[in-house]
């Protein structure tokens, strides 16, 4: 019997046939696998966190890494040297690499706008607003920007970068896996501690940032994971090379109950300057703006007004971690310092304001520290008999400014534990922190995070996920086939039309569909009323309706005010085109109900 060829060759397929669909199989149920036992397992999501956090601190060592290559190379800098940490360079020439850092900067912004590409979606405005969903690619192009700025010399920090990444690399992940909205926030959460928690070597430093600035709660629910994420991306850093931006201060002065009034007034000096800091950013933005200088030649200008501050003193120049260890370690005078924290200030808001990228955590860090050792000068040199500490000052103006800019209190007071160990000093820092932080939010409102989202017209405050709130819109709530009668009709016309108990309300339009008011049907039938009367008489809320744009907080809000149990939905004030109706039983359950998944979190 002679065989086919084709069947000869087909047979080995054949035979393997079903044990590749087995494969096959497998391989399309692993993600939905994986993808069960997070959604339904903590302990499956707090696994996933800890790879997001040794993601994270490979990514901070890479990015840390290339940052020390370009300062190096560009600064002629010592192996070891920081930036910022030196006091001269050998290359009087290096002053002018700000601006060339401009020049490749702006040739990456031309291409990213070439490409279509908008604003670049951090980890807080994800959080708030997205569920949790970044863009890798946008993450990517953020954190090389963030490179080229700070490896020329722009007076700006790393950990916006760190974190970006991070993040994003998180939020990939989750996406992958189809996370649920709360899951993937908190995944967002972990990448971003974990890029804390490596570049400073302090896993609740990573922690509570986490949860101050991109998660904006503390819940049971979030312990697990990201404190996983810290503590796996601070071992990780270990493996990697070590934390670059870790610090072991000792101090010598024991904190008594007669420091913390200075302490205080400390952190009054930092958010008073905190604001006015936070403040002269958009002011540079807007000064080059009506000088008519183009977004892409700004950031050339700036550099080489930043690159100008470094020949004064080259410590301006990067995020100023290097120079912490200047101010710690170093005897300056007053007008040094003074000099010194006004010229990182000004720096800093050029570099920002004119377009590079980058964060004010190791700046605030850095000028902080300036202003709480210029106070325990002052105070040694008019009050000699309460011989300050100026370590504990300094340490204790580190946190107390970088709680005032970034908002986050809790994350300095550990920052300084993990970096001390020493408890009473960490108390004195909360206490001036939250005294900061209090007065920048009662007198200005943002940290700078937020800030920068105000400014663009947003109205966040904070990661509190607010984005159910308006996917949640009237539109989509809506009722979308209301009854409609002319108003032209008289009330005897629209009882024939309208019978009682056949409609509880029905809409009055005109031919172009433009709504005149609401009228109940019980209320036409009542007796009393002429049947030549117009029915426009009786008609409720021809003045007050609902815009179906309208987020449903605003719907509530409306509601509120009118007293109305149901509202007319228009398409806008001006054509006042009839699209629904709403009614607010309907609206409130609603809320409720998403509310309620938007901030439940398990325990």
């Amino acid at each position: 019997m002679t065989s086919d060829p084709l069947s000869v060759l087909n047979a080995p397929r054949r035979a393997l046939g079903p044990a590749l669909g087995r494969v096959g199989a497998g391989a399309m149920l692993a993600p939905a696998f994986f993808r069960r036992l997070v959604r339904t397992r903590e302990w499956a999501l707090t696994i996933l966190a800890a790879f997001a956090g040794i993601a994270a601190a490979a990514l901070v060592a890479l990015m840390n890494a290339i940052a020390d290559s370009a300062h190096r190379a560009l600064f002629a800098l010592q192996p070891g040297d920081r930036l910022s940490g030196v006091t001269l360079l050998d290359q009087p020439i290096s002053v002018f690499w700000p601006m060339v850092g401009g020049g490749v900067l702006a040739l990456t912004m031309w291409v990213w706008a070439r490409v279509g590409r908008g604003e670049v979606v951090d980890p807080i405005e994800a959080n708030a607003i997205h569920g949790g969903r970044m863009s890798f690619r946008d993450s990517a192009i953020l954190a090389l920007q963030t490179l080229i700025s700070n490896g020329f010399g722009a007076s700006v920090g790393l950990e916006a970068g760190y974190t970006q990444i991070a993040a994003g690399t998180a939020s990939r992940a989750g996406a992958w896996l189809k996370l649920r909205r709360e899951d993937l926030r908190v995944i967002v959460g972990c990448g971003a501690a974990g890029a804390i928690a490596a570049a400073f070597n302090g896993p609740f430093t990573g922690a509570f940032y986490a949860f101050e600035l991109v998660l904006a709660q503390y819940a049971i629910g979030f312990v697990a994971p990201v404190m996983a994420a810290s503590i796996a991306a601070t071992i990780a850093m270990r493996a990697f090379g070590g934390a670059p931006f870790s610090l072991a201060i000792q101090t010598t002065h024991n904190v008594t109950a007669w420091d913390f009034p200075w302490f205080i007034l400390l952190g009054i000096f930092c958010a008073v300057i905190g604001i006015g800091w936070m403040r002269m950013v958009p002011l540079i933005e807007r000064g080059l703006s009506m000088a008519r200088v183009s977004r892409f030649v700004r950031p050339i200008a700036g550099g080489a007004l930043v690159g100008l501050l470094g020949a004064v003193n080259i410590q301006t120049l990067s995020g100023g971690h290097g120079a912490i260890s200047t101010v710690l370690f170093s005897h300056m005078a007053l007008d040094a310092v003074l000099i010194f924290a006004a010229l990182k200030l000004l720096a800093s808001a050029i570099s920002l304001g004119a377009g590079f990228r980058g964060g004010l955590f190791f700046s605030s860090l850095l000028v902080g520290a300036l202003i709480g050792r210029a106070l325990a000068l002052i105070v040694e040199t008019f009050a000699p008999n309460i011989m300050p500490d100026e370590t504990a000052f300094t340490l204790v103006g580190m946190g107390a400014m970088a709680a005032a800019v970034i908002g986050a209190p809790l994350t300095m007071s550990f920052l300084v534990l993990e970096t001390t160990s020493d408890y009473a000093l960490t108390g004195a820092v909360l206490a001036a922190s939250i005294t900061a932080n209090m007065i920048v939010r009662e007198a200005f409102g943002y940290s700078f995070s937020t800030w920068r989202f105000h400014l663009r017209g947003e109205t966040i405050r904070s990661a509190r996920d607010v984005g159910w709130v308006r996917a949640l819109t009237v539109e989509r709530l809506m009722r979308r086939d209301p009854a409609v009668a002319p108003h032209t009709l008289n009330i005897g016309e629209f009882q024939e039309r309208f019978p009682l108990g056949s409609r509880q309300r029905v809409a009055l339009t005109d031919e172009q569909g433009r709504f005149y008011g609401l009228v109940v049907v019980a209320e036409a039938h009542a007796e009393g009323f002429d049947d030549a009367m117009p029915v426009m008489s009786i008609a409720h809320d021809n003045d007050q309706a609902l815009l179906a744009s309208m987020s449903i907080k605003e719907a509530m809000a409306v509601f509120d005010e009118t007293e109305s149990d149901t509202l007319a939905v228009l398409d806008d004030l001006q054509h006042r085109k009839l699209l629904g109706t709403l009614k607010e039983a309907y609206a409130t359950r609603r809320y409720a109900e998403e509310m309620e998944k938007a901030h439940g979190v398990r325990l």
